[in-house]
């Protein structure tokens, strides 16, 4: 009886399989951009029976096992009209309904893989650079990209390694936690900018879940704030996001001095109309100092998640978590012997290899990162995005610097106990893209919270001074300072602030080819003070109003190809305190007018930007000769030069990427001391890079590839002041890879520095000699 039970189920079900079969159809259909390119997790909709779904990589989206009749399957696209297209199903029939894009859509643009005809390199579009839908050529302003398949070439393992591609960035400055700062027109400039809101991270940032970096140029506090930006730009960090199919990729690297990387990425629908998603990033990594002394061992985690919820109304969330220990590298403060000594530290006998401290003066950090992001669609013409984002870095150990005492000796400066830091952004954002008569506009209007809270529990303490000229010479360690303890300096107290701001910007096409750009910030801040723990009394707190202004016009030349720019962009920075006569200062101010040439052209085969820019940077605090516990607000800085990039692909397989930067950077009406001097810590004056690479396109070595380049940095300085300077030595560092490239897998062959150059950062930091590391990667 049971086997007969078995075998009635078994026809029952093959019965209905057949019935289904034999009564329903399917609706498949493929979705693409203007120029024929697949469109990707784009929302598809069948309006009669509310299912839903996203379309793959390949811009493809299936409804299966649909009753035979008429159907409206919608279309919704952020900044595109809704499109529904009608369709009949019939039994056992798959019926067609494809779609294409008849206006070119820049939230498209940034997201499509570009084929290997085309330059692979240069992925210039952007919806972050000016919170806006603006293509390269209509953007008056500057910003270079480095997108991942850059950073799989050169088998670039961290940001440092990234920017390389960015003109003008230098040698990256490691601070002591292996915080990263570059150099842009003469400024600092930090990668505290994730996915276009805060997202910063006073640690090491793994790039294992990077899409692309964009180095965007100049004074930018009208759309980012001053809190996130420097006049000399930001970096900020694209993530990669869950797309609509199973896949992923595990990644092997090894290399010199006992290096190890694992790195993953997996990505996969979760439901069965793909209509959630899911991805992780990953990496663990152990790297070992070039010197005597030296490690860092960190483990990165990066999931995020993305759910349709309806046709209009979507919802990212995104998790960066970080955790790392390791030891301080070297930075080296010179001290100053003599007035009116130039010293170089080439010439200082530091030894070059030597960290001067042990492996057991460590530092513990962790970062995490949360960033959810809401989309709606609220019309054809109008667009809703609302964005919550938290920050937090916490540092405990021992940090250290080194301080020269003599020609001789020096001694560590170390830090030790706990830090944190913690930024809550929260921001809401309508943009429109809309015609008043005949005319484009594209505006945003924009809400933003920023708040920083931070906390400090530690001791500075003195090492004890350390003859660095003897062969044999002994090593700082943690018994060492911590006997020492009892003479350091307490610092325990808490700090903090907020911002609210409200801006506009918009772009409007006076005739196809003319754009004009206006936007304006308007900026409260409120600075909270500094709270020392044993009293837990607030002192210093102040506030500020800031109006930060951007201009910007656009003419392209040759429609869609070669356009000409010009903007005015400002930045600022909030100042405390007060004059002798009682005046209370007002926020620094840097404003930046621009001119340039941008260029896409010969089917996206030659992409490249040249511009001049002038930044003036005024209201400056300098010490009051007269009364020398106070300051004046009358100094000013100038940062002006000339910045060109190229990403190029002159034929299939070959490709070029070419940058230069020079910058003049001088005080102007400061302290006599530096008055008419290039700041330090400015960077070199000239630098260089450049990156050439060539992968078989077919045949038999189809796949295989090797790519060579390098960076230049002129002279440039530690410490330059008419009494005393300490100069950095011009640098050429050189790099070369070899690589196989296929569907399922990629090995590659790297090395770093080839001639080992002798390089140091502005913080006197020494760069690693010639390093080799093997990849390997397997794809599924």
């Amino acid at each position: 009886m049971k086997y007969l039970y078995c075998i009635l189920l078994a026809f029952l079900v093959s019965g209905f399989s057949i019935c289904a079969a034999q009564t329903t159809g399917s609706i498949s259909g493929k979705i693409t951009l203007i120029d024929g390119s697949p469109f990707s997790s784009v929302s598809v909709t069948l309006i009669e029976n509310h299912r839903a779904t996203l379309t793959d990589a390949g811009g493809n989206y299936t409804f299966n096992n649909l009753l035979p009749g008429k159907y409206t399957v919608r279309i919704q696209i952020l900044g595109a009209k809704e499109k529904d297209l009608n369709v009949i199903v019939n039994v056992d029939k798959v019926t067609e309904a494809n779609y294409h894009l008849t206006k070119e859509n820049v939230q498209a643009l940034q997201e499509v893989t570009i084929t290997s005809a085309a330059n692979k390199f240069s992925k210039k579009e952007s919806v972050y650079a000016a919170r806006l839908p603006l293509k390269n050529l209509e953007n008056p302003q500057v910003y270079t990209t480095v997108p991942k398949e850059v950073i799989q070439e050169q088998i670039a393992i961290d940001l440092g390694e990234i920017a390389k591609n960015v003109p003008g960035a230098g040698i990256p400055m490691l601070a002591n936690q292996g915080r990263v700062t570059f150099r842009s027109r003469g400024f600092e400039t930090e990668p505290m900018v994730r996915n276009g809101v805060a997202g910063f991270a006073y640690t090491a940032i793994d790039p294992a879940n990077l899409e692309r970096i964009e180095a965007i140029k100049g004074p930018s506090a009208t759309l980012f704030g001053t809190n996130l930006s420097s006049y000399g730009g930001l970096y900020n960090r694209v993530t990669k996001k869950p797309y609509n199919g199973f896949g992923g990729e595990l990644s092997l690297f090894s290399g010199s001095r006992d290096y190890n990387r694992l790195a993953f990425d997996v990505n996969t629908p979760v439901n069965a109309d793909k209509t959630v998603l899911f991805r992780l990033n990953g990496a663990t990594t152990f790297d070992k100092s070039f010197q005597d002394l030296g490690f860092t061992n960190s483990i990165s985690l990066a999931p995020s998640f993305s759910y349709q919820i309806t046709d209009k109304l979507s919802v990212l969330f995104d998790v960066e978590f970080g955790q790392a220990k390791g030891t301080s590298v070297v930075r080296f403060n010179p001290y100053m012997p003599k007035v009116g000594v130039t010293r170089s530290i080439e010439t200082m006998n530091v030894p070059y290899n030597r960290l001067f401290g042990s492996n057991d003066l460590t530092y513990q950090t962790q970062m995490l990162n949360l960033f959810t992001q809401f989309n709606y669609k609220i019309s054809e013409e109008w667009t809703s995005q609302t964005i919550i984002s938290r920050s937090r870095t916490s540092i405990n150990g021992y940090i250290s610097a080194l301080n020269q005492k003599t020609d001789s000796t020096l001694a560590a400066n170390i830090m030790r106990g706990y830090t944190a830091f913690i930024a809550t952004d929260l921001q809401q954002n309508f943009t429109g893209d809309f015609m008043i008569g005949s005319h484009r506009n594209r505006l945003v209007l924009g809400l933003d919270y920023y708040n920083n809270a931070n906390s400090f529990d530690r001791l500075t303490i003195t090492g004890p001074s350390v003859d660095y000229t003897k062969p044999t010479i002994t090593q700082i360690n943690r018994a060492t300072i911590d006997a020492l303890a009892a003479s350091g300096v307490t610092r325990s107290e808490s700090n903090g602030d907020n911002s609210y701001a409200v801006y506009a910007s918009n772009v409007f096409n006076v005739t196809d080819r003319l754009l004009a750009m206006l936007s304006l910030r308007l900026d409260r801040y409120f600075n909270l003070g500094v709270t020392p723990v044993n009293t837990g009394v607030a002192t210093g707190a102040y506030n500020q109003t800031a109006l930060s202004p951007k201009l910007g016009l656009v003419y392209q030349l040759l429609k869609d190809r070669v356009s000409v720019f010009g903007n005015y962009m400002n930045g600022f920075t909030n100042k405390p305190g007060s004059d002798f006569n009682g005046n209370s200062f007002k926020p620094e101010q840097a404003n930046q007018l621009e001119t340039g040439i941008k260029a896409d052209i010969f089917d996206h085969k030659l992409v490249g930007t040249i511009s001049y820019y002038d930044i003036r940077v005024n209201d400056i605090l300098r010490t009051d000769p007269d009364h020398t516990d106070f300051s004046l607000q009358d100094a000013s800085q100038k940062s002006q030069g000339i910045e060109f990039e190229l990403t190029a692909s002159p034929f299939a397989g070959f490709n070029i990427i070419a940058g230069y930067a020079y910058n003049d950077s001088k005080y102007t009406n400061a302290a006599s001391t530096i008055n008419g001097l290039r700041p330090a810590l400015s960077g070199p004056a000239n630098t260089i890079n450049f990156w050439i690479s060539y992968q078989v396109p077919e045949g038999k070595m189809k796949g295989f590839g090797a790519g060579f380049g390098g960076n230049h940095g002129s002279s440039s300085f530690q410490t330059n002041t008419t009494t005393n300077k300490v100069t950095i030595p011009a640098y050429t560092m050189l790099d070369a890879t070899l690589f196989y490239d296929q569907r399922r897998f990629r090995i590659g062959f790297k090395v770093d520095n080839l001639t080992s150059e002798k390089a140091w950062s502005v913080r006197l930091t020494p760069q690693a000699p010639a390093r080799f590391i093997g990849n390997l990667i397997f794809r599924f």
